[in-house]
């Protein structure tokens, strides 16, 4: 499957300069973990860094720092944003998040243009129910195995 068919389309953004108390805010009333930052906040918002929920914790409130009077800007690392196509399958994705050691990644068209994320989140539902199958596969493997051993010993007997 295609992550762009699976991603969130419905992405947080904030601008470098957005402070970490108004990004804390953001997360918290759209009920999500994490804020993408955006080089722009129109239509062609090219992502350059995101920041969670725990940097927000790891970099700032425990050090004591004031949230209002640091930038996004100064929570990201430069360069280091790992994206994925919309093109990429889920196999690929998760590899991808794998090797970067990330649990997100933004979601970018061909021009490297936001236009989701996926969240390890995301996967979890959709494994747990193959999963699933996968476990009532081989007992049902099992039943049929069985079914044919005493069908096969009912014949010998007669």
């Amino acid at each position: 499957m295609l992550i762009g068919d699976v991603c969130k389309r419905d992405v947080v953004c904030a601008a470098g300069d957005t402070t970490v108390a108004t990004a804390a805010k953001l997360m918290r009333a759209h009920h999500v973990g994490d804020v993408v930052v955006v080089d722009r906040q129109d239509a062609e918002r090219m992502p350059i860094g995101i920041v969670t929920d725990r940097d927000i914790v790891i970099e700032v409130l425990a050090l004591d720092v004031d949230p209002t009077s640091v930038k996004l800007s100064d929570l990201v690392s430069w360069g280091q944003l790992a994206t994925v196509q919309e093109t990429d399958t889920d196999a690929d994705t998760l590899r991808r998040m794998h090797d970067k050691g990330v649990r997100r990644m933004p979601v970018v068209n061909g021009a490297g243009v936001l236009v989701g994320i996926i969240s390890i989140d995301d996967f979890l539902p959709r494994f747990v129910s193959e999963l699933a199958e996968l476990a009532d596969l081989v007992e049902r493997s099992t039943q049929r195995e069985r079914q044919t051993r005493e069908l096969s010993t009912q014949k010998a007997a007669k």
